[in-house]
């Protein structure tokens, strides 16, 4: 599978092949083997040449491919892009009634407000863009539809999973 992470510093290109619990990875062109297991959700064993490093990972559910993962005691934000998602169909992340909540996946400040209630937005226009960690992320429309209401204020600080605008 080819995927590219787009950071702050960045893209990275990511090529991996699973088999059971081993994986082989090219990440940024370095080679690694790896020995894989997950002791409970979120949370990765990962065995690299007798070293073992754990890490977690956290999904935002706001935007679906933004992950925060922690590793050698630091976090570091990822947003995971596939090629092959962005060329189907997408139904993605709609939801069945039409309606969809932008929520914060951490603790944060917001920086700004991109849409007002009443404002059309299409899936994937930026709403809101908050400040975790030293990086910027903005938080996107996972449908196309209308901006019912925004709590979201420039300046104010913000806890995980917070509602910050629906859309429907």
């Amino acid at each position: 599978m080819k995927l590219t992470a787009e950071t702050e510093n960045g893209s990275l290109p990511i090529e991996f092949r699973r088999e059971g619990d081993r994986v082989a990875a090219i990440i940024d062109g370095r080679a690694y083997d790896l020995e894989v297991s997950e002791p409970e959700p979120g949370v990765f064993l990962f065995k690299h040449e007798g070293l073992i490093f754990e890490a977690s990972a956290i999904r935002d559910p706001a935007a679906r491919s933004v992950f925060t993962v922690s590793l050698k005691g630091r976090e570091h934000s990822f947003t995971i892009i596939d090629p092959k998602r962005l060329r189907g169909s997408g139904s993605g992340d709609a939801q069945a009634d039409g309606f969809a909540e932008i929520r914060t996946a951490m603790p944060g400040k917001v920086v700004r407000v991109l849409a007002a209630a009443g404002d059309s937005v299409e899936k994937g226009d930026g709403v809101v863009v908050v400040e975790a960690m030293k990086m910027q992320n903005e938080l996107k429309s996972p449908i196309t539809g209308t901006v019912k209401t925004v709590t979201a204020i420039e300046g104010a600080t913000v806890s995980a999973g917070e509602v910050l605008a629906t859309i429907e």
